[in-house]
């Protein structure tokens, strides 16, 4: 009985070795080694600070300075731009903060990374964990913008120092990242504001003609018109969204026609094939709006008799097709060229849109256009169902 006991035990004890074993291997593996968990920890801070980064220092600072002091593994942490303190996050706040403006001057003034002894980083309580302090420059263009600055209760080592500049390097990209998505979204209004300022007084003239025209002969009609004339015009010079959906240009450009239509009378014919899987793709806001007065504008009133605009958009995969077609006068390949590279083309804003689909979507989804004299024009595209950063607002 004490032997079959005693072997009991003995193989109690081998699977609990075996088990043991089992689970430390399996944490070696999902853990990884000591540097691969220290890569892991390093690669998680980055990402945290990172979305508060990307909104500028001063907007990001408060949020971004605790995952920066936690990255570096330091008592306190303080982001200035040299005239205020922006974040403080740690130990020390109040003998401290109100001097970290004065302890960024000389970075701020050569961009140098500096260390601080206790001479400059005073303190009266003995106990107190801030005593030295490593500022590196925070820059975007080359030039300095902010500095941050290190806190340590012992003389910086050496690792340290390279440490808090690597970490000013990391905080320097994102800030030229954010100035990059800023300049972006001001070239973008900037183009937009260019379409408007093309399309708006030819258009605009156009339609309170027409509208005009029906006040005493139909002025129910003149009634509809000039309602269709305010939903068009709210939604061109609508102040929010650089992206809208396809549903949402397709309506506006039906409320142009309506208005074109009671313009031309029954010279202008306009058919609309549209599937349903692509009415909620995001666009860049007013990208076909120029391409239908364009068709209207050089395909239509040069031309004898009724006109045809046909517009297209189906479903083509992971993109949307869509096309602009109308059956006027055409014109010359050179002239296409010209009004793409904006050299002294006449058609509205359309190397606009074709530099704004480029831009957002790669160059694989420029304008195509297809004409010749007395052939009419077809301008075709493709938009991706699904791209990283566009969404309609």
């Amino acid at each position: 009985m004490d032997t079959a006991l005693a072997v009991g035990i003995g193989l109690l004890i081998i699977a609990a070795g075996a088990a043991l074993l089992t689970w430390f291997v399996r944490s070696r593996l999902v853990l990884g080694t000591t540097e691969d968990q220290a890569t892991y920890r390093v690669l998680h801070m980055s990402s945290l600070a990172t979305p508060a980064l990307r909104a500028g220092l001063e907007a990001g600072a408060e949020r971004a300075a605790r995952h920066l002091r936690d990255l570096l593994s330091v008592p306190a942490l303080a982001l200035s731009d040299g005239t205020s303190l922006l974040a403080w996050d740690g130990t020390g706040s109040d003998a401290h903060a109100q001097h970290a403006v004065n302890h960024a001057q000389g970075t701020i003034r050569d961009g140098s990374t500096s260390v601080l002894g206790t001479s400059t980083v005073t303190c009266a309580d003995p106990e107190c964990p801030v005593r030295h302090a490593v500022t590196a420059a925070l820059t975007t263009e080359d030039h300095v913008v902010g500095v941050l600055t290190a806190y340590t209760g012992s003389r910086p080592s050496a690792r340290l120092v390279r440490a808090v500049e690597e970490v000013a390097r990391f905080v320097s990209g994102q800030l030229e990242l954010a100035e990059l998505d800023r300049s972006r979204a001001k070239l973008a209004e900037a183009e937009i504001r260019a379409l408007r300022a093309q399309i708006s007084p030819h258009f605009i003239y156009n339609s309170l003609g027409a509208i005009a025209s029906y006040v005493r002969t139909d002025p129910e009609h003149a009634r509809e018109l000039l309602l269709e004339f305010a939903d068009f015009t709210r939604y061109s010079f609508r102040r929010h969204g650089e992206f809208t959906t396809l549903a949402e240009e397709l309506r506006s450009i039906e409320r142009y026609l309506t208005l074109e239509q009671a313009r031309f009378g029954g010279r202008l014919e306009v058919t609309l094939r549209v599937s349903p899987e692509v009415l909620p793709v995001a666009v860049p806001f007013l990208c076909l709006q120029p391409l239908v007065e364009n068709a209207v504008r050089h395909g239509l009133e040069g031309r004898q008799g009724t006109g045809r605009i046909t517009i297209v958009a189906e479903d083509a995969g992971n993109e949307a097709s869509i096309s602009i077609e109308d059956d006027g006068v055409g014109m010359e390949p050179e002239r296409v060229l010209q009004n793409l590279v904006g050299e002294g083309g006449d058609h509205v804003g359309l190397g606009n849109v074709d530099e704004r689909l480029r831009s957002v979507f790669g160059d694989e989804h420029g304008l195509v256009v297809e004409t010749a004299p007395g052939a009419g024009t077809r301008v075709s595209l493709r938009v991706p169902k699904y791209a990283p950063g566009v969404h309609a607002t």
